[in-house]
């Protein structure tokens, strides 16, 4: 990658630009179905992909990727679930840090085992504070980094974690519902917390339609992620696409 992504994403803050990202999960799509989003998303108002999940039960990681990188010119960042979803094919890392839980694992303990390949890997890495919110269901990232997600109504939490994150010198912070969450995250919290911090504010988990999409960018998002349900409904893509376009008018 010729430019540093995480910069243009502060640029794009400062100019009140919101970003709509696809999250892929290798376990969850075929090669057939990641050639067609890859093709469909460079006609859409797409800022990158993401590409990561919880578990990755199959071998599709470095698969996955490869086919990203010939069918399509967005950027690839990997969203990792463990320290073994690396890829130098992609373009950068999010470096996250599950500031909400208390598994020294997943705050620190992965970092260090992945650190020597990343140095190597020429990937521009991101440190994120990632912040798991309570949203109707347990989720895969609960149950595999044994850890309690913030709860639904708890904004002073989400802020003073976020706020926290950002002194560490965090580069985002991502709120996140979880795959297959029940509801978005409450667009009060995405407010209180974009209010709080300065960082670009991503927003995943549970944002199934435009009308949540909406409510998302209006809180305050700056990014909005979408991965279940695009791969239960993928003609979502346009209409999400077009959604995004209307705020960055």
């Amino acid at each position: 990658m010729n430019y540093s992504w995480i910069d243009k994403i502060k640029k794009q803050k400062i100019k009140h630009k919101k970003s709509l990202i696809v999250l892929l999960d290798p376990d969850k799509l075929d090669e057939a179905s990641t050639i067609a989003m890859a093709k469909a998303a460079d006609y859409h108002a797409i800022e990158a992909f993401f590409v990561g999940g919880s578990l990755m039960s199959s071998n599709r990681f470095e698969q996955t990727v490869s086919l990203l990188k010939a069918h399509s010119k967005l950027p690839i960042i990997i969203f990792p679930g463990n320290y073994l979803q690396i890829s130098a094919q992609a373009d950068a890392l999010l470096l996250l840090s599950l500031l909400s839980g208390r598994n020294p694992e997943f705050l620190i303990g992965q970092h260090v085992v992945a650190a020597p390949y990343l140095k190597r890997s020429g990937l521009e890495i991101i440190p994120t504070a990632y912040l798991l919110i309570d949203c109707g269901t347990p989720t895969s990232v609960s149950y595999m980094s044994q850890t309690q997600p913030i709860p639904y109504e708890k904004n002073d939490i989400a802020v003073a974690t976020a706020v926290a994150g950002e002194m560490m010198g965090m580069q985002l912070a991502y709120l996140e519902g979880g795959s297959g969450a029940i509801r978005a995250v409450p667009d009060d919290m995405i407010r209180a917390v974009s209010q709080a911090i300065d960082i670009p504010l991503i927003v995943g988990g549970g944002i199934r339609d435009i009308k949540q999409l909406e409510q998302v960018f209006k809180a305050g998002a700056d990014i909005a992620v979408v991965g279940t349900s695009l791969e239960k409904k993928p003609d979502l893509l346009s209409d999400l696409s077009k959604i995004t376009n209307t705020f960055n008018r």
